[in-house]
């Protein structure tokens, strides 16, 4: 499906299927590299990130343990401005090193509230894996060390990304129509 329509609005495709997994087996790839040996927990952010952790989380050829948090910033196709936490981490993390998994990127408020919360924790170290980055409203300090896609400043939906929670099911990433 090249155009798609989610509640009012359409979309088209613009990261497909077949672009995604293979983004993912090499990310996968430099993650095993990077963090052999170390005391890994994955920690996904949800909703969105859950297809992105899930594909993720099983090329990862080491002992590791997944987790989530259940967070919310936006409404509709906007940017609320603030990070509401709904579910919490509920277990140490103290000396682990921790992979952040998260769907998208853009100013990243919500990346630096997860970063400071796991610094005040006593974490061993923190790495950020993203399907998707929006580097022009990227406004963080934190660098983001994995990276799927960089993407213009559009919205988008599909594959775990929603409007007002719809099309996450999608299998391939959809911006919105102009």
């Amino acid at each position: 499906m090249d155009k798609i329509k989610v509640h009012d609005k359409f979309f088209n495709v613009f990261i497909s299927e077949e672009m995604i997994a293979s983004r993912i087996d090499e990310l996968s790839k430099q993650i095993n590299d990077d963090l052999a040996g170390k005391d890994l927990l994955f920690i996904g952010i949800l909703n969105g990130s859950f297809l992105f952790a899930a594909d993720l989380f099983r090329k990862i050829d080491m002992d590791a343990r997944i987790s989530f948090l259940k967070l919310s910033s936006y409404e509709g196709t906007e940017s609320t401005g603030f990070v509401r936490r709904l579910i919490g981490l509920n277990e140490s993390v103290k000396g682990k090193t921790v992979v952040v998994i998260e769907d998208i990127v853009d100013t990243g408020k919500t990346l630096e509230g997860i970063i400071t919360d796991l610094r005040d924790k006593e974490v061993e170290g923190i790495r950020v894996a993203t399907l998707l980055l929006k580097p022009e409203a990227y406004k963080g300090d934190y660098k983001v060390d994995y990276v799927g896609f960089e993407i213009p400043n559009n919205f988008v939906v599909g594959f775990g990304l929603d409007y007002n929670g719809l099309g996450r099911n999608l299998r391939s990433i959809y911006t919105l129509s102009k």
